[in-house]
């Protein structure tokens, strides 16, 4: 296995309101042009559908008090970019998130799973190379994505 590098992180926080979806998606496609990804290419436009999709879980579903919400997006040395998306909930079903020395567990496509409901849990799934979510502790979570072009 080749060890991951990273690049490039911006992390960002927004209000916990429906418009913030857009939001995160524009900074995200944005970040990822001054990083050299051009507008169609195809780990820009999956990065941005991660980013939209888990935002969107996030403003949906997350904790009505809480005012905001984190995305970080990482562009990894062999071309991957690692989406980040954080509320306070709480969760007990954890997937540690990849590291340079350990590659992304694989999340099964039958597993049913609360942490992304219905629509977003397939799209996460077709999408991504690899998903799971990060307990913060009280903190609460983190869901990850990664976004993978083949060669």
């Amino acid at each position: 296995m080749t060890e991951s590098v990273v690049l490039r992180r911006k992390a960002f926080r927004l209000p916990r309101h429906p418009a913030s979806v857009g939001e995160a998606r524009h900074r995200t496609g944005g970040h990822l042009a001054s990083w050299g990804h051009p507008p169609r290419s195809a780990i820009r436009e999956e990065t941005v559908l991660l980013v939209s999709e888990l935002a969107a879980d996030t403003v949906l579903h997350g904790p009505r008090d809480e005012p905001d919400f984190e995305v970080a997006v990482t562009v990894l040395a062999h071309g991957s970019c690692l989406v980040e998306v954080s509320d306070g909930i709480p969760d007990e079903a954890v997937l540690p998130t990849p590291t340079p020395t350990r590659p992304p567990a694989p999340r099964p496509h039958h597993t049913p799973d609360p942490l992304l409901p219905g629509h977003a849990r397939t799209l996460v799934t077709a999408v991504s190379e690899a998903w799971g979510v990060r307990d913060r502790g009280r903190y609460g979570k983190t869901v990850w994505a990664l976004a993978t072009v083949a060669p």
